[in-house]
């Protein structure tokens, strides 16, 4: 197992864990009366191991997400990223736009979080969403990454069907060499 602090997951724990230890978990709108069915599964694709959230969103019934999330903290202590300048991810999808929504010990109601959008192609690739570009969404207090406790990937907003596969999710330090 790597000691590499930046990691969050690789998908390569034998018991489903995450490298902080936690385990990721499936929840849809059903939470709140919603319709929109979705399924978390281990695979590997394309000879990575992977992470993938499929399902159908649904707006009826006041619904309108599905996703994945990931304590990032075993304890009540928040973890602590200010020695990162953002989330990365290798993903792939569907062509769909995703969020990524993190939570800090400041969002302690279901639908707070702070919020990035990225977009998923047929092939895997590195996508890096810089702290700043995380806004928050039903909260007043600005992002604060040094008190993290939840990350999650949803497919939300609109009726659609939902693919998107994670290899790798994890902190970075550096600016990308270049974006496509």
């Amino acid at each position: 197992m790597s000691l590499n602090p930046a990691l969050i997951d690789d998908f390569s724990h034998p018991e489903g864990r995450s490298r902080l230890g936690t385990c990721w978990r499936l929840v849809t709108d059903g939470v709140m009366g919603g319709i929109s069915q979705a399924t978390m599964t281990r695979i590997e694709l394309d000879g990575r191991r992977a992470l993938c959230l499929e399902g159908d969103v649904s707006m009826e019934r006041q619904g309108g997400f599905v996703q994945v999330n990931l304590a990032l903290t075993s304890t009540a202590t928040p973890l602590d990223a200010r020695g990162f300048r953002g989330l990365r991810l290798v993903a792939r999808g569907n062509g769909e736009i995703y969020h990524v929504h993190l939570k800090t010990a400041d969002s302690v109601l279901p639908w707070q979080s702070y919020r990035a959008a990225f977009t998923t192609g047929p092939n895997w690739r590195e996508i890096r969403l810089p702290f700043t570009d995380f806004q928050p969404h039903r909260l007043k207090p600005e992002f604060n990454p040094a008190r993290l406790t939840k990350l999650g990937i949803v497919a939300i907003g609109r009726a659609f069907r939902a693919r998107v596969c994670l290899a790798e999710v994890g902190w970075y330090r550096e600016a990308a060499a270049s974006q496509p």
